[in-house]
This record gives structure tokens, C-alpha cells and sequence, in this order.
């Protein structure tokens, strides 16, 4: 392990240019780092996730959550992190809030946007009268442009089309986390963990 204060360059790998990764490691030897932390910052901006930022930046499973969490409280790694992402909005141009609206377009999606279940009736050979539901899908051209950015897949099926949305539960999480909504639950599965493992020691 490399002393604090002295990061390596591989730690700051897809941060950016050369004078990017410079600059970054200025001010991380301001911050007295280490290589594991500073990896950990790296990670955690790739998907927001504490446990498993930890875990990828080699802490051990057992305690990957709560040193997630404690890494998050530390005031120079919280100051990497927000430097890490503003530098990567530089580089992409692609801000928070530009990814936090195509997530909104998942995550706020609803079905009824892009068909309707009617009711029909048919005649049956004896003459009788059958109700029966039918699903109707909207063409495209009929749906809202940024309402479609929902939609994963249209495909014909032998039962007919067939459509799929893009995961929505998926889209709220991660609003969610780059909302710091889920800080609590963080808080308590870190106790959790904690608990867990005094009482199995």
C-alpha cells in the first residue's frame, strides 16, 4: 500500500486527459488520501453505491457497507467525489440534472401512455353475444417523442406486438440515490452490518 498523500496514477484511470489526472492528483495529496480510498471515490461515482464501491476498491465483504457509509462522512472524500463529478460533467458536458430527466422519463413512465385495454363484443355462431378484452398498443407517431425514450423494445409476436419498458423501479433507485433519499437506509444497513458481525465474532 502507498503512504497517504501519494496517489498513484492508476487509481485515476477514465477520470479524463492527462492534465485532468493531474490536477486531480494535486489535490488529492492536499487531502492525505490513500490509493484505497481514493479508489473507492473512483467507484462509488460509477453507480452510487457505497457496498459496492467499497468492495471494488478491495475493502473486505464483511464490512465493504459500512465502510462505504463512513467513507461517505469523511469530509475529503465527500470533496473528492463532488470534484470527481463535476470534472466528468466537464469532460461528457453531461450534467445531473440532464441525467436525472432521462431517468425521470423511466422512471415516471406510465402504460396507459402507450396503449389501452378495450372491451369488445362478438357474435358467436349460435348468436349470442360475448364480451372479451383486447389490448390495443398507440403507434408510435401517436406517442409523445420523449415519452418513447421509456420504451426498450416493440416486437411482433405470434400473439401480436409486444412492448417493454425500460425498468422503472430501476430508474426511481437511482433517482432516488442521486437525490440522497436512500442516506437513512444506508445509515441503518451499515448498524445492521455492524451488529451482525459483533454478534457472529
Amino acid at each position: 500500500m502507498r503512504s497517504a498523500g501519494s496517489p498513484s496514477l492508476f487509481a485515476f484511470g477514465g477520470i479524463g486527459s492527462g492534465m485532468c489526472i493531474l490536477r486531480m492528483i494535486e489535490r488529492v495529496k492536499k487531502m492525505a488520501l490513500t490509493d484505497k480510498q481514493v479508489l473507492f471515490a473512483q467507484e462509488y461515482i460509477v453507480d452510487l453505491n457505497a457496498g459496492a464501491a467499497a468492495i471494488r476498491a478491495g475493502y473486505s465483504e464483511k464490512t465493504a457497507y459500512e465502510m462505504g457509509y463512513e467513507n461517505l462522512r469523511k469530509p475529503q472524500i465527500a470533496e473528492l467525489i463532488q470534484q470527481m463529478m463535476d470534472e466528468r460533467s466537464k469532460r461528457t458536458e453531461i450534467t445531473a440534472d440532464m441525467v436525472l430527466k432521462e431517468y425521470a422519463k423511466i422512471g415516471f413512465s406510465n402504460i396507459t401512455d402507450y396503449l389501452k385495454v378495450e372491451q369488445k363484443e362478438m357474435a358467436t355462431e349460435s348468436g349470442n353475444i360475448v364480451t372479451y378484452k383486447t389490448v390495443d398498443i398507440f403507434e408510435t407517431d401517436m406517442i409523445d417523442r420523449h415519452k418513447l425514450d421509456a420504451v426498450a423494445e416493440i416486437r411482433q409476436t405470434k400473439e401480436g406486438i409486444a412492448l417493454k419498458l425500460h425498468d422503472k423501479k430501476g430508474a426511481l433507485d437511482s433517482i432516488a440515490r442521486h437525490l440522497g433519499m436512500f442516506n437513512d437506509s444506508l445509515k441503518v444497513d451499515a448498524t445492521v452490518t455492524k451488529k451482525l458481525e459483533e454478534f457472529f465474532s
